[in-house]
C-alpha cells in the first residue's frame, strides 16, 4: 500500500543505475519541497533521534493523513520528501500498516545511510506512525 508519489520514485530510480545518482535525486526530490513555515519548527514538531535538526508537521484532514517536514541536512530533507511521496493521502488508518522498511527498501536506502541517517529515517518513521495511530 503506498501512493502513486512513492511508485514514481520507484520507477525513477530503477533508470538510475548508481548510487550517487539515486542520492542526488533524493536531494533534488528535497530541494523541490516547499519549506516547512519557521512557526512550526517548534519542540513538538522536533524529531528526536536524528543527526541533524528535523520536524515532522502532521495533518489529518478529512481522514486522510499528510504531513509536511523539513531539515537542515539536504539528504534528510530528501528523505522527508520520500516519506511524504509513501505517506501523503493515505487514509489515517492505513498508516501504521504501511512498512517503510520494506518500501524504502525497494529504493535501496538501508543499503546507503550511514546508521546515524537510518536511525534518523526510523525516528521519522516511528513519529509518523504513532500520529497516526494516536488519530485513528
Amino acid at each position: 500500500m503506498t501512493g502513486a508519489a512513492f511508485e514514481e520514485i520507484v520507477e525513477d530510480f530503477e533508470f538510475l543505475d548508481e548510487w550517487e545518482d539515486r542520492y542526488r535525486y533524493v536531494i533534488d526530490y528535497g530541494k523541490a519541497m516547499e519549506p516547512l513555515d519557521d512557526a512550526l519548527k517548534v519542540p513538538a514538531t522536533k524529531v528526536d533521534g536524528c543527526a541533524s535538526q528535523v520536524w515532522l508537521h502532521p495533518k489529518i484532514e478529512d481522514g486522510r493523513f499528510s504531513f509536511d517536514g523539513d531539515s537542515d541536512a539536504m539528504i534528510v530533507r530528501g528523505l522527508i520528501a520520500v516519506l511524504r511521496a509513501l505517506y501523503n493521502d493515505l487514509p489515517v488508518k492505513d498508516v501504521p500498516q504501511v512498512n517503510a522498511p520494506e518500501q524504502l527498501g525497494r529504493l535501496g536506502l538501508n543499503d546507503h545511510l550511514s546508521a546515524q541517517r537510518s536511525n534518523g529515517l526510523r525516528a521519522m518513521i516511528e513519529r509518523i506512525r504513532l500520529v497516526a495511530s494516536d488519530a485513528a
